[in-house]
């Protein structure tokens, strides 16, 4: 059985950086091979929110508009791990952020387009 394992949120102050890793286990071959990833996030009291993915085959990354320019996405293939790199944050990146898996191709904004997702990281940006 596939499962995501999300580590790398914490506290930490506006304009600061965090790196989150979801790592992906029980897969029958290479995570690239056979899913595109994406990450999510939500914060207390709101609806969660896309925040971008990869597609499969590493085949090009997607963004949201609020996470261009300072957040990037990138898979190590050899360890079956997504990263989500966050730099200058701020206050209102406070959520919870998820890693999900789908066996499409590309990247999905909709949520329920993917079966697998991980348990969430805490991302808790102070001002």
């Amino acid at each position: 059985q596939v499962q995501l394992v999300e580590s790398g949120g914490g506290l930490v102050q506006t304009g600061d950086s965090l790196r989150l890793s979801c790592v992906v286990s029980g897969a029958s071959r290479r995570i690239d091979h056979i899913y595109s990833m994406g990450w999510f996030r939500q914060a207390p009291g709101k609806e969660q929110e896309f925040v971008g993915g990869i597609n499969r085959s590493g085949g090009g990354t997607v963004l949201t508009d609020f996470a261009k320019g300072r957040f990037t996405i990138s898979l190590d293939k050899d360890k079956n791990t997504v990263y989500l790199q966050m730099n200058n944050l701020k206050p209102e990146d406070t959520a919870t952020y998820y890693c999900a898996a789908r066996l499409g191709g590309l990247v999905l904004s909709d949520a329920s387009g993917y079966r697998t997702w991980g348990q969430g990281t805490q991302v808790t940006v102070s001002s």
